[in-house]
């Protein structure tokens, strides 16, 4: 439910609950304060979350289409026994001598190319260059930029960075920040309209009517049903990926990321330095895993080419059994730092320290040893790329994304029909009620303030939206009442 509930304008639509002695002005109240911001975010915000809607909509089926536009790079026709690890590495090595080896991800199935990780100061952020080699062959069959943990090519990148920013920078994340802060607030607006409207039926003790529109009516009340039966369909994927597209967000997300460090909810990482040395522990871990401009390339790396083979087997021994990045340390004292990619239908991310001179596991940390957040974080970030669990997750998201599409669509139709019927040929539809903070029991009215200003707070793209829609009700206000003395 993201866009205009609004007070009907038809005879058929349901009026509001009489007041009564026990209860009338407090929920009559509550339900008029979340009309009337259901209203304007709707109005207002309803644009952002529809881009954020169509990208996402294309950005939810990204893995998929990555998968099938890059098979030369991807996938390999299975002969034979796949050849050392150190070979395949010092294959795609000798094509990219001029950059610094920094990880290898070896096939994880049959079909799967290894890719072979260098990191190019040409590239951006959270970008490496990435040779694929042929692991039956040893053979180079291409190379690619990949970006983020998940080690995206170009394909998936741009389409993420369209639904992320537009391809508009860090300005353009700020409509992304702005529908992601506002859909969880529109969403549980609508929710408590819709059940307040279920309730006024004379079914209202079937619950079935509040995931089913009523087909019987007409007109502006047959749109409504639908804004609101689909809404409710939609709303619990909508909520997960409001939440975690916040942490990704320029504002909201630097508040999220210190609120998990003030809880201790950040996502852990082995420690790859070797006991007893002084050398600095590299980066191993995280949330967005990759290689910073300043990696230099490994010392004799001859020799930590040749140590791989002994590197992975001690980690498949160790518990590693998924899709893997094995990081090549560039350093002497330091280990290699091997973690489960995060890649379609994996639920889990272990990792290991090997010490590559002798095949020892310095340092270990399993999955199920996260914080319960950090586990949650992990859960809900894979499930907004698509990838939590393939290809039903992908699709799941994409009849969300075109759920909300609907649902916009329909809360603008909504509006539209309620405009008045006589009169100038521009007119829309009007607003709720006005007036309804100041007839709340101080008991909601408090409460309510108090969160708005917490909200706005954690999240400052709504409450200087909050405040806009705030100066245009006034505006709007002072000119009807101008007008009504004139």
């Amino acid at each position: 439910m993201s866009t205009t509930e609004i007070l009907p304008a038809d005879t058929s639509a349901s009026p509001p609950e009489p007041a009564g002695p026990g209860r009338p002005a407090t929920r009559n109240g509550l339900q008029a304060l979340a009309m009337r911001l259901h209203f304007y975010a709707g109005v207002f915000i309803a644009p952002f979350i529809l881009i954020a809607a169509v990208t996402g909509a294309l950005y939810a089926i990204s893995p998929t289409l990555e998968d099938l536009t890059s098979q030369d790079l991807l996938r390999v026709e299975p002969h034979g026994t796949a050849k050392p690890l150190a070979e395949q590495v010092g294959a795609a090595v000798a094509t990219r001598p001029d950059l610094a080896l920094v990880a290898v991800s070896p096939a994880p199935g049959a079909s799967d190319t290894t890719r072979v990780i260098f990191n190019d100061p040409s590239l951006g952020e959270s970008e490496r260059r990435a040779v694929f080699v042929d692991p039956y062959t040893a053979r180079p069959v291409g190379d690619s930029v990949v970006y983020g943990s998940s080690g995206a090519l170009p394909l998936r990148t741009w389409i993420d960075n369209l639904h992320r920013s537009l391809h508009l920078g860090e300005t353009g994340r700020l409509y992304a920040e702005l529908a992601a802060s506002w859909l969880w607030i529109i969403g549980l607006a609508g929710l408590v309209l819709w059940f307040r409207r279920v309730r006024a039926r004379r079914e209202r003790n079937s619950a079935r009517w509040l995931l089913r529109p009523d087909r019987g009516k007409t007109g502006r009340t047959k749109t409504m049903n639908w804004h609101g039966a689909v809404g409710l369909w939609t709303l619990p994927v909508l909520l997960l990926i409001a939440a975690t597209g916040m942490t990704w967000s320029t504002y909201a997300g630097a508040n999220v990321t210190e609120l998990r460090e003030q809880l201790s909810w950040t996502t852990p990482a082995v420690s790859a330095k070797l006991p007893g040395s002084t050398a600095a522990a590299p980066a191993s871990g995280g949330d967005h895993q990759h290689a910073g401009h300043e990696a230099p390339k490994p010392e004799n790396p001859e020799q930590r080419i040749a140590q791989l083979d002994g590197v992975y087997a001690a980690a498949r021994a160790a518990g590693i059994t998924q899709g893997a990045e094995i990081s090549v340390p560039s350093e002497p004292g330091q280990a290699f730092a091997v973690k489960e990619r995060r890649m379609p239908g994996t639920y889990t991310v272990d990792s290991v320290a090997v010490d590559g001179s002798t095949g020892a596991v310095t340092d270990r940390l399993a999955f199920a040893d996260w914080p319960l957040m950090a586990k949650l974080t992990n859960w809900g970030i894979a499930f907004h790329m698509g990838l939590l669990f393939g290809l039903p997750n992908q699709l799941l998201l994409l009849a969300a994304m075109i759920g909300l599409i609907f649902v916009i669509g329909y809360g603008y139709r909504m509006w539209w029909q309620r405009r008045p019927t006589r009169g100038s040929a521009f007119a829309v539809g009007r607003a709720p009620r006005r007036g309804v903070l100041r007839k709340t029991s101080l008991w909601i009215a408090v409460p309510l303030l108090a969160a708005a200003l917490v909200v706005g707070w954690f999240a400052p793209l709504v409450g200087l939206s909050l405040i806009a829609f705030l100066v245009v009700d006034v505006v709007l206000g002072s000119i009807q009442r101008a007008r009504a003395s004139g």
